[in-house]
């Protein structure tokens, strides 16, 4: 599915920016791969990963956890394991998503990094809490698209919470949901998104848009459902500086931090928001406040 090639890309960059810093953290760290299907796609390109970063990898302990109903993943698996260090442990657990919480605790996860994704299946509160015992923790969670991912996330204790749809041209839509404690960590995913490949056949929704108008991927997404999520926003709390705006677009919606402003600048010109000052550059402390609505997205 055109989908999972834009999952797995996801979740290698993810990885790549996760490791470093959880390797510089601590000692040890884990990375949990749950798979509800029998494909685990995304376990080797994960491993290659891994890979890449053997020599960062001396006197640290990384554990992989990858659980898939699929017979042929410790063949597959081999010979990317065949080139990892003796410091990363790898364990292939037959079963999906539900094994995860008695995985994690067996491999000893709690209080050190820990990376999850979650592929399909139910996420039950006992699996979203066993994802969040890492210190820190971060989850990539997927499943069909049409719930709301963001209030079970935030109920299991994840601070900051982003969603989006992949809406492929042809087959169904999948939900991302990604938590975390940590900004960078948010900046980066969002960075993902957009950098991911453009050819893949596959575009995005944010469940945040009233209009649920499709997005292409691409380095510059269109701002028209950004101008309405701002909108919103400025609708139901009032004036806000940009620097507020700018939270809310990273930690609500499914464009960057940076997106802001180029949205701004278009109802500016619109007149579809004020601004105090009236003039100079649209700093942080710019405050932003309801214009002429109906000339804005």
């Amino acid at each position: 599915m055109p989908t999972d090639a834009v999952l797995r890309e996801l979740l290698v960059r993810q990885l790549d920016h996760w490791l470093p810093g959880a390797l510089h953290r601590s000692r040890r760290a884990t990375l949990a791969l749950a798979y509800a299907g029998s494909d685990a796609g995304g376990a080797d390109a994960a491993l290659r990963v891994v890979a890449e970063f053997a020599d960062r990898l001396r006197g640290r302990r990384l554990t992989v956890l990858v659980l898939a109903d699929a017979p042929d993943l410790p063949a597959r698996l081999g010979p990317i394991e065949a080139t990892l260090p003796t410091d990363v442990a790898v364990h292939v657990v037959p079963g999906g998503p539900d094994r995860l919480p008695p995985a994690l605790k067996a491999a000893g996860a709690a209080g050190a990094p820990l990376l999850t994704l979650v592929d399909g299946g139910d996420p039950t509160p006992a699996l979203l809490a066993a994802a969040t015992t890492g210190r820190p923790a971060e989850l990539l969670l997927v499943t069909d698209a049409g719930r709301s991912l963001r209030p079970a996330l935030t109920d299991a204790g994840f601070p900051l919470v982003t969603e989006v749809d992949l809406v492929p041209a042809e087959g169904p839509a999948r939900r991302l949901g990604f938590a975390t404690g940590s900004d960078r960590s948010l900046e980066a995913l969002k960075d993902a998104l957009w950098a991911a490949d453009e050819y893949a056949g596959v575009r995005y929704r944010d469940p945040a848009d009233p209009a649920g108008r499709l997005l292409d991927i691409t380095l510059d997404p269109e701002p028209g459902p950004l101008r309405r999520e701002l909108l919103a926003e400025l609708a139901r709390s009032g004036p806000r500086t940009v620097t507020e705006l700018r939270r809310f677009t990273l930690t609500s919606t499914v464009y960057r931090a940076a997106d802001t402003s180029r949205a701004l600048t278009s109802l500016l010109a619109s007149g579809g928001v004020g601004r105090d000052p009236e003039h100079g550059r649209l700093g942080g402390d710019v405050l932003i406040s309801p214009g002429d609505a109906g000339s804005a997205a």
